[in-house]
């Protein structure tokens, strides 16, 4: 059984979001997006629902946090090399983002996070 897997996950302003993934690499399918969201590729079966809060808030009713102040998930995403951790982490603190956690090297791996615009948090790693 092959499953798809799409994150919701709530922007302040979309366009801002949209064009600091777009600097970090990640293409957009325009056949899932609109002005309320918009459909990150992370891979062929993987996607980030970028999505306005008034969208969001059509999922649940529950009140979400500020991530800016408190963490309810980090994002992870694996990368082929230690190289690549470190281009996504430089791009990301160009774009905008800043460096969530201290830099993560042992034996058998070599993580990195950032802080997107909105403060949710992405770690970034490569397994040895």
């Amino acid at each position: 059984m092959t499953t798809q897997m799409f994150v919701n996950l709530p922007v302040k302003y979309l366009n801002r979001s949209v064009e600091f993934f777009t600097r970090l690499g990640f293409e957009f399918n325009p056949q899932l997006s609109d002005e309320k969201g918009s459909c990150m590729i992370v891979s062929d079966d993987s996607f980030v629902m970028l999505v306005t809060e008034e969208l969001f808030h059509l999922f649940t009713s529950k009140q979400t946090c500020d991530p800016h102040k408190c963490a309810g998930v980090a994002i992870s995403l694996s990368s082929e090399s230690r190289e690549k951790v470190d281009e996504l982490i430089r791009k990301a603190i160009e774009a905008g983002g800043s460096e969530a956690a201290e830099i993560q090297d042992n034996e058998w791996m070599y993580g990195r996070s950032f802080e997107d615009l909105d403060g949710h948090i992405w770690a970034i790693f490569h397994v040895n």
